[in-house]
């Protein structure tokens, strides 16, 4: 029979610490899921199946409490957590899936492992990942949180699938992996350490080897003249935490129900009077190996602590903002008081991304009021900088017009018909991105009333729903009076054309522009130079004087400095070059070229001739081809039509701009007071209007089930993280001390 009276082992460090730390476990427990920055460390033990693993784990305790068998035993991972008690308390057992009872007896706790393990995971040697807690006090003990994972195997048993071992590899791997997670890998002493399953796996989690301890078990049993003093040195493969090596309880031993005790006794025999390990004693036995995870899992402890304090402190203000944000369910009193509160809030929040004062997004992007200004500077004006004046207004249809507003007689002056009708024209196509402009806007606000108090409104979505609608349609309804506005603005500046407009051009300023810049134009032509008729030009030769002269305009200003003639000078003299300089008068810029033929005295005072032939009548009749069923400008053609076109080109352009300049200016000004400030104004006396009505406040303030478990959840997160801060804060007290201990220590270790 195993004898419970014996001696406790040495003292342990973070008698203190851990127990909280542990407490801190549970209440993180709650609240990381996954989430790494709130990992504690662990101590995971792992080793192929048969390695020891299960006796050391139960050397520790002091106790036989696991199962056993010639199968894989342990398929669910075991925390195991050491808790050091008084020295004449009873040990005990806690499961964590049966809260507020203990368990004195320990073949009953091997039992309930037993039963737990099926419940999850079958009766037929299956895995499952999902852990068993287990707390033991004991005086015994010192105090860790253990790991027992699976033993790794590679023929599946029973009714295990074909990939058991891949599930066991990746389970194992799951704990290893993380950072703050402590390797003790076992290795038997009577295999070849080259081949050992844990050393592999710790490598694979932990290649540098920093935070892996190798045990070494079954030393007893390896071939006679060998040792492992080399390998408990680190000589074969060296870990930055050493290795320690233990004497198990054989087979024999466990079925003569040979006491924990006695096995420490007879493997402390063994390393004393074995020649090679007595002389590395401090790397030998289960106290040795107690003392060192012991030491290791607190220094990683108060190595892991500042960070998490910090991680922790974080997520407690933002779990603390979430549950603010949910609050509790108001009393039926109070719910007229919460309904306006929101009201008003989403009014100010509102108004302060317009005005650009939201504090939470200063500095992350364009939001609000920027996004309109840059609706109307780099999208509405800009574009409308981009637009030619004479977009979708070619040369052929100015020229059809001019002739089409002459009718039978030809202009004495520059006509003042088409220079109108086709400016009208080009004004109109302004409206069109205007009204666009007002569309971007209030698509823009419609998105900035969906940022507004989007945390708080997701707890009533009835709530949220009204206000949304409401606000759209206030939105719907600015939007209109913004585009009529536009519409007006525009009708305006096709209703009448202010010639007079200070920045126009004007008749005079353009005919002479024209004049200077066709007569230079004629001196550089070399059809002029060679002789050739200037009045016989081609469409194209008339299309090019005319886009030279506008082309001028924009290079030298409205009118050039130099070479500029009067008009009289330009009738009394003609163009140079030209030998009919009279054609070229004002009165003639937009006429045909005529052709006077004296008037025939067709009476004969000679009777004989009142007889003609009527051969003779018939050959002498002149005929005229019949007129096209459509006629384009096109056939028509000349350097006075050159000079009409650039005329009008140059009006057209001069006017186009100021209106353009005109809408630039007014339709921001026109969606600002009908659209944005109005909804500024006059948003929160809507809001109040349409909702604040007793007989509405229950209603708008349902919660979805959802969200309720949603504010349930970040009520308990809130709650959990403030124990956790308040456990944190119970920590340093023994820090300094323990830290400064466990480095000395584990400088020894390292030595």
């Amino acid at each position: 029979m195993e004898n419970n009276h014996h001696s406790p082992i040495q003292p342990s460090l973070g008698s203190t610490v851990i127990p909280l730390v542990n407490k801190l476990r549970l209440v993180l427990e709650k609240v990381h899921d996954g989430d790494r920055e709130l990992e504690l460390p662990d101590l995971a033990f792992v080793g192929s199946q048969s390695s020891g693993k299960s006796s050391v784990l139960e050397a520790l305790v002091g106790r036989d409490f696991l199962p056993r068998g010639a199968d894989i035993c342990t398929r669910r991972p075991l925390r195991l957590q050491l808790v050091r008690s008084e020295e004449e308390a009873a040990e005990y057992g806690e499961f964590q899936h049966c809260p507020g009872r203990k368990w004195f007896d320990f073949s009953r706790i091997r039992a309930e492992i037993q039963a737990e393990t099926e419940r999850e995971a079958g009766d037929n040697k299956r895995v499952s990942n999902k852990e068993i807690c287990l707390k033991i006090y004991s005086n015994r003990v010192l105090d860790m949180t253990l790991v027992d994972l699976p033993g790794m195997t590679k023929v599946p048993v029973g009714d295990q699938p074909p990939d058991v071992e891949a599930q066991i590899r990746k389970m194992i791997l799951s704990y290893i992996k993380k950072p703050h997670c402590l390797i003790v890998a076992v290795t038997p002493g009577n295999s070849d350490i080259a081949n050992s399953d844990a050393l592999h796996i710790a490598g694979i989690a932990d290649p540098d080897g920093n935070r892996t301890i190798g045990v070494i078990t079954k030393l007893d049993i390896m071939d006679r003249g060998t040792d492992a003093c080399d390998l408990l040195l680190g000589k074969k493969i060296p870990l930055r935490l050493g290795y320690i090596g233990v004497v198990n309880r054989c087979q024999e031993d466990i079925e003569l129900n040979t006491g924990i005790q006695d096995a420490l006794a007879s493997e402390e025999a063994f390393f004393q009077s074995h020649p090679v390990y007595n002389d590395v004693s401090d790397c030998c036995g289960i106290p040795q190996l107690a003392k060192k995870l012991n030491q290791i899992f607190v220094q990683y402890i108060f190595k892991r602590l500042p960070d998490l304090k910090t991680s922790v402190r974080s997520k407690l203000a933002i779990a603390a903002k979430e549950h603010s944000s949910y609050g509790h369910m108001p009393q039926e009193r109070d719910q007229g008081s919460l309904v306006l509160n929101i009201l008003l809030n989403y009014s100010n929040a509102f108004v302060s991304l317009v005005d650009g004062r939201n504090e939470e997004r200063l500095t992350s992007e364009l939001y609000g009021g920027a996004r309109i200004h840059y609706i109307f500077q780099s999208i509405f004006v800009s574009r409308l900088e981009e637009v030619d004046p004479f977009e979708r207004l070619s040369d052929e249809e100015i020229r059809t017009t001019i002739y089409n507003a002459t009718g039978p007689s030809p202009a004495l002056f520059v006509p003042e018909v088409p220079f109108q009708v086709l400016v009208r024209r080009q004004i109109a196509r302004l409206l069109d991105p205007s009204l666009q402009c007002a569309r971007l806007v209030y698509n823009e606000l419609v998105k900035m009333s969906n940022n507004c108090l989007v945390h708080e409104l997701q707890r009533f979505p009835l709530l949220k729903t009204r206000i949304n609608e409401i606000v759209g349609s206030f939105l719907l309804e600015g939007l209109e009076p913004s585009q009529t506005m536009i519409g007006h603005i525009v009708e305006m500046e096709t209703d009448f054309i202010n010639t007079s407009h200070p920045k126009f051009i004007g008749g005079n300023k353009a005919v002479e522009v024209a004049s200077n810049q066709l007569r230079t134009y004629r001196l550089s032509s070399p059809r002029t130079r060679d002789g050739v008729d200037s009045d016989a030009v081609s469409v194209s030769g008339s299309n090019r004087i005319s886009n030279a002269i506008v082309a001028r305009s924009h290079t030298n200003g409205i009118v050039s400095d130099q070479g500029v003639r009067s008009v009289a000078d330009v009738e009394k003299n003609g163009s140079p070059g030209s030998e009919r300089g009279s054609n070229w008068s004002i009165s003639s810029f937009f006429r045909a070229r005529e052709v006077h033929n004296p008037s025939v005295n067709i009476s004969r005072s000679n009777s004989d001739h009142a007889t003609l032939n009527h051969k003779e009548h018939a050959s002498s009749i002149i005929h005229l081809r019949e007129p096209p069923l459509m006629l384009n400008s096109s056939d028509i053609h000349s350097e006075h039509e050159a000079m009409a076109l650039a005329v009008t080109k140059l009006l057209l352009e001069s006017y186009y701009t100021i209106v353009r300049k005109n809408i630039q200016d007014s339709v921001p000004k026109a969606i600002m007071h009908f659209m944005v400030n109005r909804t500024k104004r006059e948003l929160r006396n809507v809001l109040i209007e349409n909702l604040y009505r007793e007989g509405l406040f229950q209603k708008l303030l349902q919660e979805t089930e959802e969200v309720s478990m949603k504010r349930k959840h970040a009520e308990e997160t809130f709650i959990a993280l403030q124990e956790a801060s308040r456990l944190l804060d119970e920590l340093p007290t023994e820090a300094a001390t323990v830290e400064r201990g466990v480095w000395e220590d584990h400088s020894n270790f390292s030595s």
